[in-house]
């Protein structure tokens, strides 16, 4: 065929030229940005998958940022804490010092308890100065604020809850069995210690145990019930047993509550005429009706009574117990309540078993959101009380700043017995308050950034599959269309020239 207006091999070849340098200026563009999908038309569903993949990039780099500002945080937190506790150390030396009264000037004492002072000052300006980018991190400001607090509870503490915007919790409790004391009964079978055969040399010779120590007493007959009494609370900081008289018997029993209080009684010396007996009450009861009893004579081994803790549900959460002592820590609550004496154990007080609402908790804690979504599974709220010496120590005991100059507990003419105490629980809170501040930077930040790290890792493996350029294969794809592109261009060279031939028929 030779016709000249219209040259449909050229037009041809043409339209494959285009398509070429098309497909050359898709891959130069490819081999430039990095990226397969530049636009929509290069892959629609892809582009769709990428951006999705991105976003979810970037929630998990935040939360990863968010997660290790809570790691400084936690970091800031417990540097106060352990300087908090150095000092309280110092204070229990302080208080070990003036416990002489024979070789130490009163001038030496009022020399410690300035030390005392000053060391209250500062734990109370590290407790108001202890921050993080502004904001105060120890002075209660990150401490859970509760409400309607039930007249069951005597203490509690908030560690951890998870609250919805707006919204409150409640903490609902079950008391399924009482907390008691260790105890047993000295029945001496009236007034006075009767040895039975008018002896004044005979005596009434035990071994008292409890938990914190023992101690032997002697007496001799004709001795009054109340010396008895007087002479076992004498030692009952030794022993930790204390005793009260109840017509014919001596009534022994822990100072504490829980299973890990017991007293123990074991005669050591016992005339065969000797008269009275140990009684023991009721496995479930303090009480002594319906115990069991055992002569003095009778006695051939220590007989032992054990106490027990409260038992009960939080929120439908079977609780640990320990003492008078409630406490859950699960994702949703972490708490521990101290129930009112009165309350939890049988005999002389009030058997409360059954349920009460013991508090609301309202909002508070320090809140971090660890995950790539803002939504209440991803927050984490910790509670951290304020650390002043005001508020370290218990409503029981007292608190540290009681120890100052001129308060009830000062170092110089106060009870020095009860100011070790003091310091003691101080020590505790300060101590578990680190305890958790660090169960939470191991168990929780770190674990989580690591877990996170992982979900980003894999991630931007996914988005880089769909999104980012194979090089090896493209480059492959280049120089492909960049030979075809040359053989197009030549033949469309010839194509232009074959109209050329008809010049030979004329």
């Amino acid at each position: 065929m030779s016709r000249i207006n219209s040259n449909v091999t050229s037009l041809l070849v043409q339209r494959t030229l285009g398509q070429n340098n098309t497909n050359l200026t898709r891959s130069l563009e490819r081999l430039s940005t990095g990226y397969r999908i530049n636009r929509g038309a290069d892959d629609p569903a892809g582009l769709v998958a990428s951006e999705k993949l991105r976003s979810e990039i970037k929630a998990l780099e935040a939360a990863i940022g968010n997660a290790e500002r809570a790691d400084q945080i936690a970091n800031i937190v417990e540097g106060g804490l352990q300087e908090i506790g150095g000092l309280l150390v110092e204070v229990q030396g302080l208080i070990g010092q003036n416990g002489s009264k024979t070789g130490l000037t009163t001038e030496e004492k009022e020399a410690n308890q300035l030390q005392l002072d000053q060391i209250l000052q500062t734990i109370d300006r590290i407790s108001s100065t202890t921050t993080f980018n502004g904001t105060q991190l120890l002075n209660g400001s990150h401490d859970f604020q509760v409400s309607a607090v039930n007249t069951h509870v005597s203490d509690h503490d908030v560690f951890g809850s998870k609250i919805a915007t707006g919204s409150s919790v409640a903490v609902n409790v079950v008391v399924t069995g009482s907390a008691q004391r260790a105890g047993l009964f000295i029945n001496l079978g009236g007034t006075f210690v009767d040895t039975g055969g008018g002896d004044a040399t005979e005596r009434l010779t035990f071994e008292l145990a409890g938990t914190k120590g023992t101690r032997e007493f002697s007496f001799s007959s004709g001795t009054a019930i109340e010396a008895v009494t007087a002479a076992i609370n004498q030692f009952k900081d030794v022993t930790g047993v204390s005793a009260l008289t109840s017509g014919n018997f001596v009534e022994l029993k822990t100072d504490e509550f829980g299973s890990s209080q017991f007293v123990s009684f074991d005669i050591k010396n016992a005339p065969v005429s000797l008269v009275g007996s140990i009684d023991q009450p009721m496995p479930t009861n303090e009480t002594l009706a319906s115990g069991t009893s055992t002569a003095f004579t009778a006695i051939t081994a220590e007989i032992r009574d054990s106490g027990q803790d409260v038992r009960g549900v939080i929120n439908g959460i079977t609780a640990a117990g320990r003492g008078t002592r409630l406490s859950i820590a699960t994702d949703a609550l972490d708490i521990s309540l101290t129930l009112d004496a009165d309350d939890t154990v049988a005999g002389a007080h009030a058997q409360e078993l059954g349920s009460f609402t013991a508090l609301n908790v309202l909002d508070g804690g320090a809140q971090f959101n660890l995950g790539p979504q803002i939504n209440i599974t991803n927050q984490v709220r910790l509670g951290i009380g304020n650390v002043a010496s005001r508020n370290l120590g218990s409503n029981a005991l007292g608190f540290l700043d009681d120890l100052g100059s001129g308060k009830t507990f000062n170092i110089v003419s106060g009870n020095l017995e009860m100011a070790q105490k003091i310091v003691n629980e101080a020590i505790n809170d300060v101590s578990n308050l680190r305890g958790r501040i660090g169960a939470f930077q191991s168990n929780v930040v770190q674990s989580t950034i690591r877990s996170l790290g992982i979900g980003l890792e894999n991630t931007i493996a996914a988005e880089s599959i769909i999104r980012d350029t194979d090089f090896a294969s493209e480059t492959a794809n280049l120089t492909r269309n960049q030979i075809l592109v040359q053989a197009s261009t030549s033949m469309l060279s010839i194509a232009n020239a074959n109209p050329q031939s008809v010049l030979a028929l004329l």
